[in-house]
C-alpha cells in the first residue's frame, strides 16, 4: 500500500504518517544483529517511510551509526531525518549505558542543554549519520520524568537559554528546516510552545487508545499555533500492542492491575469486531487533526511490514462507537472516518 504523507505543521515538511523510531536500534533491551538491524531501516524507506526519528541517546550513538548505514544503501530514497539535541557523547569515558540500553557505544553521554553544546551534539550526530543536513532538530528529555521535579525548571532554563536559541539560528541559517521538542509530557511540550517559536513535537505516551491527556490543553494549542505533532509510544511502551499478557510494560515498566483491566476491556471489543488491538491502536492515535504522523520502533523488517499492514487495515466504524459507549473513548476526542 501506499503510505499517506502530511504536511508537519507550519515547517512546511511532507512526512509519512507511519515514521520510523529508532529507538530499539540502540540495543534497547537486547543486543540487535547489525546487518538485521541496518536492513529494518532500509526496508521502511524502500516501503514509503520517510520520516526517521533518533537520538544520540539511542544507544549511545549507536542508533545514528545504523540509521547512516541504511541511508549509504538507499541514497535514491527521499527521507526526513529526526534527531535530538541536550545530550553530548565523551568517547573518553566508558560509557555505562543504562536506560534499558544493553549495549551500545562505549562512549559516556551527559546531559548539555547548552548554545555550544547543542552546536557540538547536531555536529556529532551529523557525523554518526553521515549526512549533511537534519531535517528536524528536537531539544529532547527536558521533562519531570527525567530531571525530576527539582531539576526540571533549571533545566528548562538551560534549554530556553541554550539549546532553544541555537537550533533557532540554525533554523534561521536554513542549517534546519524545523525545531522542537521530544518529551513525555505533554505540559512540557505546552511549556515550550508558549515559551518560543517552535515547529514541532514529537510527545511519547501522552496521547494513545488508553489515555489522551494530550488532549486537554496540549493538542488544541498545537492546532492553534499550527505546530506539528508526532506521536511516540502510541502502545504506551508496548501493553496495545502486546495486550494485557503477563510482563505486560506500561511507561516502560510493568503494567499495574488497572491498567492491565483497561487493556483487557479494549481489547475484548476489539476483538468482537475482528480488529487487532494493534491496529486500532495505531489508527486511533493518527485520528486526531493535529497529529501528523505516528512513530514506530521496530527491529525486524517483517515488524515493519505488520506496522504498514495495520496503517492501512479497514477498521469498521461500529468498533470506535462501541469503545465509545463503554467510556473507554471521551467524549470530544476524534476517531477515524
Amino acid at each position: 500500500m501506499t503510505i499517506r504523507s502530511r504536511v508537519l505543521g507550519r515547517s512546511g515538511i511532507a512526512i509519512s504518517t507511519l515514521g520510523f523510531g529508532a529507538a530499539p536500534l540502540g540495543d534497547l533491551y537486547s543486543r540487535l544483529d547489525e546487518a538485521v538491524a541496518v536492513a529494518t531501516v532500509e526496508s521502511a524507506l524502500l516501503a514509503g517511510v520517510t520520516l526517521v526519528d533518533t537520538s544520540p541517546l539511542y544507544g549511545h550513538g549507536l542508533s545514528e551509526l545504523r540509521v547512516g548505514a541504511a541511508l549509504r544503501r538507499t541514497p535514491n530514497l527521499r527521507s526526513v531525518l529526526s534527531t535530538k539535541v541536550g545530550r553530548v557523547m565523551d568517547p573518553f569515558r566508558p560509557s555505562g549505558i543504562g536506560s534499558g540500553y544493553v549495549g551500545g557505544l562505549p562512549h559516556a553521554s551527559r546531559f548539555d542543554y547548552s548554545y555550544d553544546g547543542t552546536m557540538r551534539s547536531l555536529e556529532q550526530s551529523l557525523l554518526r549519520l553521515g549526512v549533511d543536513r537534519i531535517d528536524i532538530a528536537l531539544i529532547h528529555d527536558v521533562d519531570i520524568w527525567t530531571h525530576g521535579p527539582k531539576e526540571i525548571d533549571t533545566r528548562f532554563r538551560e534549554a530556553m537559554e541554550g539549546a532553544y536559541k541555537a537550533l533557532d539560528d540554525l533554523r534561521r541559517a536554513g542549517t534546519v528546516r524545523a525545531i522542537g521538542v521530544g518529551v513525555n509530557e505533554s505540559e512540557m511540550c505546552e511549556r515550550f510552545a508558549r515559551a518560543g517559536d517552535i515547529d514541532a513535537v514529537l510527545l511519547a505516551g501522552r496521547y494513545s487508545l488508553l489515555e489522551q491527556p494530550a488532549a486537554k490543553s496540549f493538542l488544541p494549542l498545537a492546532q492553534q499555533r499550527s505546530i506539528g505533532v508526532m506521536l511516540g509510544g502510541v502502545f504506551n511502551s508496548g501493553i496495545l500492542a502486546t495486550g494485557p499478557i503477563d510482563g505486560a510494560r506500561y511507561n516502560y515498566r510493568p503494567a499495574p492491575p488497572d491498567i492491565l483491566a483497561r487493556v483487557k476491556g479494549i481489547e475484548s471489543i476489539c476483538r468482537r469486531h475482528d480488529v487487532r488491538l494493534y491496529e486500532a491502536s495505531l489508527q486511533f492515535a493518527l485520528a486526531h487533526p493535529a497529529v501528523a504522523a505516528a512513530v514506530l520502533g521496530a527491529v525486524t523488517p517483517a515488524e515493519v511490514a505488520q506496522q504498514i499492514s495495520a496503517i492501512g487495515r479497514k477498521i469498521p466504524p461500529s468498533l470506535w462507537s462501541e469503545l465509545r459507549h463503554e467510556g473507554y473513548i471521551p467524549d470530544g476526542i476524534p476517531t477515524p472516518d
